[in-house]
């Protein structure tokens, strides 16, 4: 395709004319969307006989798409990366760069040139945050080289400059085990963002607080809670940790043992979270491990010794329901392991199942009699379940009271609606209850009398 058959300036990489870009409109500043933003534009798609085949202004709807992302053909990728905010531009694009041999049926025949006349609106920074909630957002400013990108446990070399309201709280360069930068006070979400980076890459990220300082701040940089913040990042280096499939039974063993070490160190320091972390790799690296072998021994130790960890751990955290699955875990591996008895039946407690945790205190007394602890314990479960049986009476008791009164008062009801029959009968009627007996009457009282029908009145 001639660039005297089509204006425009050719800004194709290989200079073959293949994207042909002419400016219509000058956008602002000199600013250019970065690589993995979402940009969003409006364009109109016209055949070159002027044959209009698709278009977002008709809609009345803007084009949202993640620039360099191959989600669009490759004349939008390459031409709208050089373009301003508010530029209106035609991109001319030769079949290679666009739909191809195939076309796109049935508005754009096989080998087809298109020009879009493409307005570019906006963009933000791409999305990185695992829930996608827009949390961490990446504007790329500089793009790294290659395609590997550090995994969880890899050492990274970086450097970082973090802002608030654009004053710079933390600069500096740092190298840590991606995964456990808390300890050194780099929040999650550049951590998150660090795991998408490519050697050599500098980006801009704008973090909310969900994965920066939270609803607490930071005393340490001046950071006030709930405070969305900014890190300009810069990845010199990195070394990535081997994965669990990379290796052989010993060498799990070997990291597994490293894993906990970390951990064990980290809960020591309280650093409670960051031992979870930890002893959570023990189990990804030897959950599925066969159950036998030189190493058996070994892995059944290191899964049990992980498993009361990490029960130990929730319980501080207030997890109860996860200290009770990992407790169970270790009781699936040493079913009579007074540790984690002990630790499920505290679990169990705080989850309100008194029963179950007495069961577990008990099964541990059988194992270790003299456990104070336990027998302390099994006695605050006695007293919470002896409450509960207390309270169940009082909810009976009341609920019978309730449902005795309805009775009465239902019995009550039915009286009142059902006939009078003593007053209603002739020969029983008022004036013969009410009026006074006469002098036969009185001197002859054993008499039965007839009324005035003609019938004995007691009959």
């Amino acid at each position: 395709m001639a660039e005297s058959e089509n204006k425009g300036i050719d800004i194709s990489p290989k200079k073959d004319s293949g994207v042909l870009k002419e400016i219509i409109k000058e956008g602002e500043g000199t600013t250019l969307p970065p690589q993995g933003s979402k940009v969003k534009v409006h364009y109109v798609g016209t055949l070159l006989d002027g044959t209009t085949f698709d278009s977002s202004r008709d809609r009345g709807q803007p084009f949202e798409f993640d620039l360099g992302k191959g989600s669009v053909i490759k004349a939008w990728d390459i031409g709208v990366a050089t373009m301003k905010k508010g530029e209106l531009a035609m991109l001319t694009c030769a079949p290679e760069y666009a739909y191809g041999k195939q076309g796109s049926p049935p508005n754009i025949p096989p080998d087809s040139t298109l020009k879009f006349e493409v307005e570019v609106l906006g963009w933000k920074g791409e999305d990185l945050s695992p829930s996608k909630d827009g949390g961490i957002e990446r504007l790329q400013l500089t793009a790294g080289d290659g395609y590997s990108t550090p995994n969880e446990g890899a050492i990274v070399e970086v450097k970082l400059v973090g802002e608030y309201n654009g004053n710079i709280f933390d600069e500096r360069e740092v190298s840590f085990s991606l995964g456990e930068g808390s300890d050194i006070n780099i929040i999650e979400g550049v951590e998150k963002a660090l795991e998408k980076f490519k050697k050599g890459e500098v980006s801009r990220l704008t973090i909310k607080p969900k994965y920066a300082f939270g609803s607490e701040g930071c005393a340490e940089f001046n950071v006030p809670p709930n405070a969305i913040v900014e890190y300009t990042v810069t990845l010199k280096s990195f070394e990535k940790a081997k994965e669990s499939w990379s290796l052989d039974s010993e060498e799990k063993i070997e990291q597994g043992k490293l894993f906990k070490e970390k951990g064990t160190n980290y809960f020591k320091a309280g650093k409670l979270q960051l031992a979870v972390k930890m002893y959570k790799k023990v189990l990804s690296f030897l959950d599925f491990e066969k159950d036998e072998g030189p190493t058996s021994e070994d892995r059944k130790s290191l899964l049990l010794s992980s498993n009361l960890n990490l029960a130990l751990c929730y319980l501080k955290l207030s997890e109860p329901f996860e200290a009770k699955n990992s407790a169970t875990a270790a009781l699936d591996i040493d079913e009579k392991n007074e540790k984690a008895l002990f630790r499920r039946g505290q679990a169990y407690l705080a989850i309100g199942e008194p029963q179950l945790a007495a069961d577990d205190f008990k099964t541990l007394l059988t194992v270790e009699p003299n456990n104070s602890a336990a027998k302390s314990q099994l006695a605050v479960c006695n007293k919470v379940l002896k409450e509960q049986l207390q309270k169940e009476k009082k909810i009976y008791a009341n609920m019978f009271d309730k449902f005795a009164k309805m009775d009465t008062q239902r019995e009550e009801e039915e009286k009142k609606k059902a006939p009078d029959v003593m007053s209603s009968l002739g020969e029983w009627g008022k004036e013969d209850r009410e009026r006074e007996p006469t002098e036969f009457e009185k001197e002859n009282p054993n008499i039965l009398m007839l009324n005035g029908s003609g019938e004995f009145q007691d009959m």
